[in-house]
């Protein structure tokens, strides 16, 4: 297994701080549903400016490392993680047997395309 780098960390870092703001972007708003939507949708999108900020270099310099695959697969990592713990702690909405499963699938997948590295 090749040794993490800075090269290798610093798009995932990026990539957790650019799913927490964009979680927070598209479901933050569900904590407040007596809020007018235009107000959501402008919020929303400022929140998501910072998520742009930390996503797209995340992408120019995981691309140095990694490949589009990989970096899309830790992306769909990363979000299913940072969803589930938005969903339970923000939206107080449990997660059950079924989630977990579906979560470990996805996580199985995610092993099967970093395979082809040596």
């Amino acid at each position: 297994m090749p040794a993490l780098t800075t090269a290798h960390l610093l798009p995932i870092v990026m990539l957790v701080g650019s799913n927490v703001f964009m979680t927070f972007a598209w479901y933050g708003h569900l904590g407040h549903k007596g809020a007018a939507i235009w107000l959501v949708i402008l919020a929303s999108w400022m929140i998501a400016l910072p998520e742009y900020m930390l996503a797209v270099p995340a992408n120019r310099f995981g691309s140095a490392v990694y490949s589009t695959a990989e970096l899309k697969t830790m992306q769909e990592i990363i979000t299913l993680t940072v969803f589930a713990g938005f969903s339970v702690l923000w939206l107080k909405e449990p997660l059950g047997w079924n989630h977990a499963i579906g979560f470990c699938l996805i996580a199985a997948g995610a092993f099967f395309i970093f395979q082809g590295k040596a």
